[in-house]
């Protein structure tokens, strides 16, 4: 044994050549932490005292090589300062730049996943050889930075400007046979051959058959462009990049103007200025909202790892009501594996269904993701039907019809008696009380809320929602059913509208008390777009549908009369009386038409204005800083009082579920994230300038306490 530490080993294996593993102990993945680079310090140092060693293999023990940076030492790390940041950085470049260095040799063999950190180590050897089913690449820009351990540097050399431009802004991971081509690796074959094709290419290299020290040179040197080139390439570069990632992302042109600076120097000048560029993002509000965003989600993880432990198997599902939405929990539970059955009263309701599922099967398969004969299997793993006859098989089953208390307590009722005892019940409502549909049920304790967002396949979050007498075997159960789903479920207590919609219709409040006062719809859109969210406020609600709007306000309403009751008729009402409901029937505030690619795009319509005239009390310009008070407050107030409701456990499932629920602007880190940004006491402030818009601009009394004490919600 050559060395031998808790995350790396290296021992001779045959004539000379070394094999340095990887196989971090007591965890499940291999990453780059503390511990990980110091033994990779100390195992290159007893590797350059060896005396007759001929070459070196780099392996991982693991399922993945390296799936990156432990992203848990990182908050600690970037509190420091941007010097700190530096030299933290070029310390540990000096352990990469030394594997680079070594005087023999080097082939990384990659089985896995090899990303960031792990991916900068692959680069750090002279060869790379693949396996088939591995993906590589440097996901960075996706926690607000960008490659630090000379990724930047060594990636744009080995596959040239444009390749490494791609790979580093877009944050993607490649597949063996894109790598392949662009350059990133030397070979793909099956994983059982990957450390014999290492071998041979080190004899190959000490027959003369190969020049590894010309590769180390081209790796080490300047880009090979002249000025012109490097020019185009660079700021064509740049300008698509901010086009696509807007202003509010600022890693992914900044890792362009790095390697940019860097294209004509040598690599140890090269990675001072990675370094120096990589500080500076570090110490951005949005790195720290995005790795903030990384650790909740693990947060989440683990909880539905806790409950999967406690869950029952769900080997056949069933949904009730089968249009689009019945539609769109049949597809994803089949497309992930649980056979469904699909009900409804009639045969119109079946047809709709399925063909929902068979449309978004045919967009998979027109863009290659799945073949025509799989498509055929997951349609076949949906069953449709107008009777209870299969329903003593039935695990879970999920009721997804029309939101109205009484028509779903018919449809539990009958489904209770068609089911097994140990069947659990879960009812897809947005804003009906759990408590209140379980009522009646004879197994309140089999029954929970699984409420899903549409589009079903495209939204991420669902809301598991435990009422009085819910048990945990129920909760435990639907949780893992989610996540079989490809979904991330949520744990939340019972009230109106539980998480998401309770804390979006203070925010549509907000809206309405703004076009009230004045402001102009497409104004506010737009100032929230800029803001960060996804739509605007007025196209949010046609995307929505204006009876959705509707019936779920007058929900919240009764459930919250003190602040979400509205006096008089409001611009939602206007829309709803006039039978404009937004995309669902081609007008709403905006109009709806199709696009040359038969898609729905939104018009601006004059007639909108006409009837929100009587609404209108007075015309009022407003600054960006006061539409983003009036809509932002509301909601971020009743994301608090979620929080001292225990409707949540805690801030990171509460930032989790507006960011996966309603498309929270991810760099600002959810709602009790902002709140910690601004300042509790500089929030406090702020609302207390519009008090008199009434209490859903009133803080809490244990807000207004931690504003005195300094406290946060976050760490």
């Amino acid at each position: 044994m050559i060395y031998e530490g808790k995350a790396i080993t290296v021992k001779e294996i045959e004539g000379g050549i070394a094999q340095l593993n990887f196989d971090l102990q007591g965890e499940s993945v291999n990453k780059f932490n503390r511990l990980t680079i110091e033994e990779l310090r100390a195992a290159t140092d007893a590797l350059k005292a060896q005396k007759n060693l001929k070459g070196l293999v780099v392996t991982s023990s693991k399922d993945s090589f390296i799936v990156g940076a432990d992203i848990t030492e990182f908050t600690e790390l970037f509190a420091g300062s941007e010097e700190d940041l530096v030299a933290n950085n070029l310390k540990a470049n000096e352990v990469f730049n030394a594997v680079e260095d070594l005087p023999f040799p080097t082939v990384t063999a990659i089985n896995g996943m090899a990303l960031g950190g792990g991916f900068e180590m692959c680069l750090a050897t002279d060869y790379r050889v693949m396996d088939k089913k591995a993906k590589v690449g440097l996901p960075e820009v996706k926690l607000g930075i960008f490659p630090g351990f000379g990724g930047t540097v060594r990636l744009s050399r080995l596959v040239g400007v444009d390749n490494a431009v791609e790979w580093i802004s877009g944050g993607t991971e490649n597949r063996a046979d894109v790598a392949l081509k662009v350059g990133a690796v030397d070979a793909v074959l099956d994983s059982d051959k990957l450390v014999d094709a290492a071998v041979a290419i080190i004899n190959q290299c000490n027959e003369g058959k190969l020049d590894h020290e010309a590769r180390r040179e081209e790796k080490k040197g300047k880009i090979k462009l002249n000025a012109m080139e490097s020019m185009m390439a660079f700021e064509i570069s740049k300008a698509f990049v901010a086009g696509k990632a807007g202003k509010n992302y600022p890693a992914p042109v900044e890792a362009i103007k790095v390697m940019q600076k860097h294209a004509g120097m040598t690599r140890d000048k090269a990675i001072e200025v990675e370094a120096k560029g990589f500080a500076k993002m570090a110490k951005t509000n949005v790195a720290a909202c995005l790795v903030g965003l990384f650790l909740n989600d693990q947060e989440l993880k683990k909880k539905a790892k806790a409950w999967e432990k406690e869950a029952n198997d769900v080997n056949l599902a069933a949904v009730l009501g089968a249009g689009i939405m019945g539609g769109g929990v049949a597809f994803q539970s089949a497309l992930k594996g649980t056979p469904i059955i699909m009900k409804d009263i009639n045969q119109d309701g079946i047809a709709l269904g399925l063909k929902e599922a068979k449309k978004l099967l045919s967009k998979r398969v027109e863009k290659g993701k799945m073949k025509p004969d799989q498509m055929a299997d997951v349609l076949n793993s949906i069953t449709p039907t107008l009777n209870y006859g299969d329903f003593k098989n039935v695990d879970l089953v999920v009721e997804a019809v029309v939101e109205n208390p009484k028509v779903k307590d018919a449809v539990l009722r009958e489904t209770e008696d068609a089911v097994r005892e140990d069947t659990i019940l879960t009812s897809n409502t947005s804003t009906i009380s759990i408590d209140l549909l379980a009522k009646n049920l004879k197994r309140p304790e089999n029954f929970c809320g699984m409420h899903f967002f549409n589009p079903v396949h495209m939204m991420p979050l669902v809301e598991v929602i435990r009422g009085e007498k819910t048990s945990d075997r129920a909760i435990a159960t639907t949780v893992a059913y989610a996540k079989a789903m490809g979904k991330t479920p949520i744990v939340v207590n019972d009230c109106p509208g539980f998480l998401v919609n309770r804390v979006l219709f203070p925010y549509f409040g907000g809206f309405i008390g703004l076009v009230r006062d004045g402001a102009d719809f497409q104004h506010v859109d737009k100032v929230m777009e800029k803001f960060g969210w996804p739509m605007g406020p007025a196209y949010l609600l046609d995307v929505v549908g204006m009876d959705t709007g509707k019936h779920a306000g007058e929900v919240m309403a009764d459930g919250f009369p003190d602040r979400m009751k509205h006096e008089g008729t409001t611009a939602i009402d206007v829309m709803f009386d006039n039978n404009r409901y937004g995309q669902k029937n081609d007008k709403g505030f905006y109009k709806y038409e199709l696009d040359r690619k038969g898609k729905q795009k939104k018009v601006v319509d004059e007639e909108t204005y006409k009837l929100l005239e009587p609404v209108v009390q007075g015309k009022n310009e407003f600054s960006e800083e006061d539409i983003i008070a009036r809509m932002m407050i509301p909601l971020c107030l009743e994301t608090v009082r979620c929080l001292e409701d225990g409707i949540v456990e805690d801030p990171a499932d509460a930032d989790m579920g507006l960011i996966f629920g309603i498309g929270f602007p991810p760099f600002r880190g959810g709602a009790l994230r902002y709140i910690d940004d601004m300042g509790v006491d500089k929030f406090v402030e702020l609302a207390d300038k519009f008090a008199d818009l009434g209490p859903l601009y009133h803080p809490t009394e244990k807000l207004r306490e931690m504003a005195k004490t300094g406290k946060k919600f976050f760490g």
